[in-house]
């Protein structure tokens, strides 16, 4: 575990580190998960690759800092650990609020950017109506009161299984993660919209739906992929909103031949 002030708020994160040519492939976890929730994705990966992951602000060991937040101070946070890492022309790989962070950094910073893989996510997720709804639900009944139609959204119905322990433990990522870290966080999200953005973007993007997805389905991710000159659009079967942690196997095969393909060109 390392550590770092960014912005004014300490940030956790790490490194495996690879010598060679490669871009660097760094990470960004979703709402209510941390750095965690790709552990099953490095080891298909590692050794070939430096990898980063780490906590966004109000998430896992990263502080909390003033909340509400803005999609942008979230940008600001991760440009901060690519500069205090040194490292350039990164692929960034953004799960869910992770992939609006990763527009929002290609938007401010694009030179630090060499692709994207916007995994789960769009240009914009929910309505300002709905993302409220949730902020008040939190505030008032507290994140476990929102568990059940979250993990809904999050996995199918196999993964759900009572007897599944991997299910029990991504249940108290969530309930445990900081209820105000949660709301900033959904603050962010309910006045982010990158539609206009999008078509801007000039670097290789892959995008990634799960096809079971209640959060951000198919169609949506599929929208955002239009808009971008040249992405590639693909669906992982048998996954929700957390491919990462359904289908490892497969997400990271589709990380890995998205950044090889970087490497041709």
């Amino acid at each position: 575990m390392q550590f770092v002030h960014i912005n004014g708020a300490a940030m956790h994160y790490d490194v495996l580190h690879v010598e060679g040519g490669r871009p660097a492939i760094v990470f960004i976890n979703s709402l209510g998960t941390d750095a965690r929730v790709w552990h099953h994705v490095l080891p298909k990966l590692e050794g070939d690759f430096t990898l980063v992951t780490y906590d966004t602000r109000g998430h896992g060991l990263s502080d909390r800092g003033e909340t509400p937040y803005s999609i942008e101070l979230l940008a600001r946070d991760l440009a901060g650990l690519i500069d205090h890492l040194e490292l350039r022309e990164v692929v960034l790989v953004g799960l869910s609020v992770g992939g609006l962070i990763a527009q929002a950094l290609y938007t401010l910073r694009p030179e630090l950017v060499r692709g994207m893989v916007l995994s789960n996510t769009g240009t914009k997720i929910g309505t300002a109506d709905s993302w409220q709804s949730r902020i008040s639900a939190v505030e008032q009944g507290g994140i476990g009161s929102i568990l059940d139609a979250i993990m809904e959204r999050w996995f199918t119905t196999p993964f759900r299984e009572p007897g599944n322990a991997a299910y029990a433990g991504f249940c108290n990522m969530l309930v445990r993660q900081d209820a105000q870290g949660y709301t900033g966080t959904c603050a962010a999200i309910r006045d982010a919209d990158f539609t206009q953005a999008a078509g801007k973007i000039a670097v290789p993007v892959l995008c990634i739906a799960g096809a079971k997805d209640g959060s951000t389905p198919p169609e949506l991710v599929k929208s955002m992929a239009d808009l971008i000159a040249g992405a590639r659009f693909e669906v992982i079967e048998d996954a929700a909103h957390i491919p990462c942690v359904e289908a490892p196997a497969v997400h990271a095969a589709l990380i890995r031949g998205f950044v090889e393909q970087l490497d041709e060109e």
